[in-house]
């Protein structure tokens, strides 16, 4: 089974060497970052991007940090480490794994801070950092194995936005069953939405399907209904930035209105995330902090404008989907079906 590696430790251990995504499918361009602050720059510019792959990221990037400080006195290197998962959580608000693997770097951190020197510190770090992405990969495998059996024999597939092995350190969420209903030899066709305006779809889920060998059609948008009305979508998977403790979904702007005609036309609608895009603390979506993005991005897409160079632009990074609208989600530790009260 191939599938491209979006984040990984470099050859000598000493970088995170991550796949430069805004760069695809042009050409495929690794960068090797040496601190957090080069890994939260890529994080913002969208080099590293996926929920998962930016936790794991931003892990990495901190362990980094935290080598490159040890000859600091302890309160010195603790402070060092806080202003770095400061500058690092300010990157993207609304992907909760961010979040949850700071968090964990944070608490071994400070679980060490009295008995241990920066050095040890630092090293136990590195420790964490990698297993955070070696548990994404076992997590990308498991959503894939519990989401196979939704998968039926010729299933035409719609996904949105990239939820492949480009998101996250194995072989993703959303796609995850997919890659393994293809290596199992099942006949499947996956329709991909170009996703406006940054066109990850395009860019990224459609390129990583090709480069697998799976049956890939890219369409605008704006087709996905009437794909529908003919009877040519059998389900839709999608991935999660965060899921609320309802059951709520906040994904890729263009989700949402999926959902909707997915309803509308009897078609099922799966969520796939792993278990830490859960958000507890968040009741509902409604408390979603969501991401807007620079209206250059719309204005002028790739460098080319495309509107009024002083036009005003209104473009949130994602939408919420409520949880009503949504047949099953898809965890590494089983699918979840409503009324989500246990999410």
């Amino acid at each position: 089974m191939s599938f491209p590696e979006a984040v990984r430790w470099s050859a000598d251990g000493r970088a995170v060497d991550v796949l430069d995504q805004t760069q695809l499918p042009e050409r495929e361009l690794r960068l090797q970052l040496t601190t957090a602050d080069a890994v939260a720059d890529a994080i913002r510019r969208l080099v590293v991007r996926g929920a998962p792959a930016i936790g794991i990221a931003a892990a990495m990037g901190l362990a980094l940090d935290a080598a490159a400080h040890t000859s600091l006195n302890a309160h010195d290197f603790m402070a060092r480490l806080d202003e770095s998962m400061r500058n690092l959580r300010n990157t993207r608000p609304t992907a909760v794994n961010l979040f949850w693997a700071l968090e964990r770097m944070s608490g071994v951190a400070r679980a060490h801070e009295l008995a241990h020197a920066p050095p040890e510190i630092a090293c136990k770090l590195y420790g964490e950092a990698t297993r955070i992405l070696e548990e994404d990969r076992a997590m990308c495998r498991a959503i894939g194995e519990h989401g196979l059996p939704l998968i039926p024999e010729h299933a035409r597939v719609l996904t949105h936005c990239n939820a492949g092995a480009l998101a996250t350190g194995g072989m993703g969420t959303a796609l995850a069953p997919v890659y393994l209903a293809h290596a199992a030899g099942r006949d499947l066709k996956v329709y991909a939405d170009e996703t406006r305006p940054l066109l990850q779809g395009s860019r990224l889920t459609v390129w990583e399907l090709q480069r697998a060998g799976i049956d890939v059609t890219l369409i605008p948008d704006v087709v996905a209904g009437s794909l529908m009305k003919k009877g040519e979508i059998d389900m839709v998977i999608v991935g999660a930035d965060r899921i609320a403790a309802n059951g709520d979904v906040a994904n890729k702007i263009g989700t949402y209105p999926l959902a909707v005609l997915a309803r509308h036309h009897g078609i099922p609608f799966y969520v796939a995330a792993p278990s830490s895009t859960i958000d507890r603390s968040t009741p509902t979506g409604e408390q979603i902090l969501i991401e807007e993005r620079d209206a250059d991005e719309v204005r002028r897409g790739f460098g080319v404008l495309t509107a009024p160079a002083d036009a005003q632009v209104y473009s949130p990074a994602f939408d919420v989907t409520p949880a009503e609208l949504i047949t099953a989600i898809i965890t590494d530790r089983g699918v979840m079906k409503p009324p989500f009260t246990e999410v």
